[in-house]
């Protein structure tokens, strides 16, 4: 029976392959129609904007579970081994090295968002008592 990965550990997966290719992007072995489809793989795979937006019941996230890995996969397929084998030990090395500036980052953000929420709910008060 086949082991089950769990969804965790495949999406860091995921970002280690996604940084992997954008590095194989800037390799000078990378042939050019590899670089074209794997920029456009990346700039995908981080843009804010959808194919199919994301508030669109299930269909929303299809882009997202389906069509990104489909393009990670096409393009680990166009670049060469022997680079894509380099440039994972990179990002590996890289998300080891930054998962704790990615932590503290996180943070920072979720605290931000708390101080709006808690203002937002400050203001709301404060307008509804008149």
């Amino acid at each position: 029976m086949k082991e089950r990965i769990p969804w965790e550990k495949r999406v860091e997966e995921l970002k280690v392959e996604i940084y992997a290719i954008y590095l194989a992007c800037k390799d000078h072995r990378t042939p050019w129609y590899a670089k074209a489809f794997a920029a456009c793989v990346v700039g995908y795979a981080f843009s804010p904007l959808d194919l199919i937006p994301d508030f669109i019941p299930v269909i929303g996230y299809l882009d997202d579970f389906v069509l990104v890995p489909i393009g990670i996969a096409l393009a680990i397929k166009m670049i060469p081994r022997a680079v894509m084998a380099e440039c994972r030990e990179k990002s590996q090395e890289f998300m080891g090295e930054h998962m704790l500036v990615n932590w503290i980052a996180a943070g920072i953000i979720i605290i931000i968002w708390l101080i709006l929420a808690v203002l937002l709910i400050f203001w709301l008060k404060r307008i509804f008592k008149h």
